[in-house]
């Protein structure tokens, strides 16, 4: 089920209604079926998945919780890790292994029969892997099963650090993996913020289900009027790279840096939203990540319960900044190499999470150098300077996307190194005018997109440290009744309804 349907709408509704008419007692049965209907409108059988790795992790976490001896407790642990990151390793990465596997065992093949000539060879090299018995082997992702892989994760070692209790009630543990708004693409919750909020009793309060509705609205608004309609002039672009250079390339570029964040934020903002109408609070999964004014400031406000997770769990046993610069810096690439390797099965987001961390371990290594230039020009407080520093971190990030979004590796090549070209004539009004009309979507489309991203921008410069809908919040009547009457309008008038597709993540 998608957020961005009128089926999820009905359903919130009749949810929202049977949740407050019912006794609290009764509330979390209604949430967990609940929650079991909202995936199972995907694919029915992918939720014996689910509740297997409930299942596994309520059990060890209970043995683990029990038992006294060190050793028996580790290998409680290892073998639920084992288990969980199996099924996720099988279901996400055994097709991509297997086929890495045959391309090596072909060009190996055809390099040993080079001598019979380059289609010869080919063709030996085929006859010869006919014979491979996984050479049809395919599966299929289920929906967000990297998320509540990793919550259930978090949780297990949670209790084995004795940073939290095993819970005793399946039915709230089964409900805290698959809570339905943060289910499938997020926030990834910590047990310790989110398992007391389903034993506490939440009255119906107006203000905060309204508060909760508008933070819906400002998602529906990213996905529907930015993100889907981006994704139409991105697709067309990445579909055949090849048949397109220059400015085509660069805007699709900085289109699809604006999609995948309000395709990602819009999907955190209406789950953060659907559960504060039911009462409870998740994390800002979001906090204005293209204001940072470097890479190592981006990732605190992107995605943050993935890199806090990746922090916690991966980072920090690693040796995290503990053992000297040299390992701090290993550490920090081979985490967000793994964080690259979490998105899917593909050598494009392999490179992708180093190349963040090859980003964030230059930046360590020259950080000392750049405080003292700043301290020397005094431009702590420059505003010119800090806005050269947004500007320059979001180029950066833009261009490692180029390699995220790329089919192939092959394509993210072609678009790095022909952006540029035709540099001079994106000055002529009719190249430009052939280029915003050549990229599947009309001149109306383009202004659409311009306007609202133009203000998603303003809003989020305007708000400062705080949250879009926070700030508006504190504002008077008239300031709040103009900004959700325009954003309610600009949605109803320009969503896009008729073919809104999937949230990017959840495919991850």
């Amino acid at each position: 089920m998608l957020f961005n349907s009128f089926h999820f709408i009905l359903f919130f509704i009749i949810v929202t209604i049977g949740y407050y008419i019912l006794p609290h007692k009764y509330r979390w049965i209604l949430l967990l079926i609940s929650s079991y209907y909202f995936y199972m409108c995907w694919r029915p059988v992918f939720i014996l998945l689910i509740v297997f790795s409930t299942f596994v992790n309520y059990i060890f976490s209970i043995a683990i919780g029990r038992e006294k001896d060190a050793k028996k407790r580790k290998c409680y642990l290892m073998i639920t890790i084992a288990i969980n990151f199996g099924l996720l390793f099988l279901f996400k990465y055994a097709v991509f292994l297997n086929e890495s596997i045959m391309s090596a065992a072909g060009s190996i093949l055809q390099w040993w029969y080079q001598d019979l000539g380059a289609e010869a060879a080919l063709q030996k090299a085929e006859k010869i892997l006919q014979g491979y018995p996984a050479r049809e082997f395919d599966i299929m992702l289920p929906m967000g099963i990297s998320f509540y892989t990793f919550q259930a994760a978090s949780y297990t070692i949670d209790v084995y650090r004795k940073d939290v209790k095993p819970v005793r009630h399946y039915g709230i543990f089964s409900l805290f993996i698959t809570f339905f708004p943060q289910l499938v693409a997020g926030p990834i919750e910590r047990s310790s913020q989110l398992l007391p909020q389903f034993y506490k009793k939440h009255s119906f309060d107006k203000e905060r289900v309204l508060l909760g509705l508008k933070w819906m609205l400002w998602g529906f608004f990213k996905k529907i009027v930015i993100a889907d309609r981006t994704a139409v002039a991105v697709d067309t672009i990445y579909a055949s790279p090849q048949s397109y250079s220059g400015l085509y390339l660069f805007l699709a570029m900085i289109l699809f840096t604006f999609q995948i964040y309000c395709d990602f934020s819009g999907y955190s903002d209406i789950a953060l939203g659907s559960a504060k109408v039911l009462g409870f609070d998740l994390m800002m999964n979001f906090k204005k990540p293209y204001l940072s004014k470097s890479i190592k400031e981006f990732w605190r406000r992107w995605h943050v319960s993935l890199s806090t997770w990746f922090m916690d769990y991966v980072y920090i046993p690693l040796g995290g900044n503990r053992k000297g610069q040299t390992r701090q810096c290993w550490n920090l690439f081979v985490t967000f190499l793994v964080s690259g390797l979490w998105h899917g099965a593909n050598w494009t987001y392999a490179i992708w999470g180093g190349l963040h961390g090859v980003y964030l371990v230059v930046g360590r290594w020259t950080e000392n150098v750049r405080k003292k230039i700043r301290t020397i020009l005094h431009l702590e407080k420059n505003i010119l300077w800090s806005g050269w520093n947004i500007l320059c971190t979001f180029l950066l990030f833009s261009l490692s996307l180029v390699i995220f979004r790329a089919n192939t590796i092959t394509d993210a090549v072609y678009v790095l190194t022909h952006m540029t070209e035709d540099f001079f004539m994106w000055t002529q009004k009719q190249y430009v005018y052939e280029v915003l009309t050549g990229m599947g979507v009309n001149l109306f489309e383009i202004l659409v997109i311009g306007i609202s991203v133009a203000f998603l921008v303003f809003s989020e410069i305007v708000t400062g440290k705080e949250s879009v809908i926070g700030w508006v919040e504190k504002r008077n009547y008239a300031l709040r009744l103009v900004f959700y009457v325009f954003v309610s309008v600009w949605i109803l008038s320009t969503g896009v309804f008729y073919s809104g597709g999937e949230f990017i993540y959840f495919q991850f």
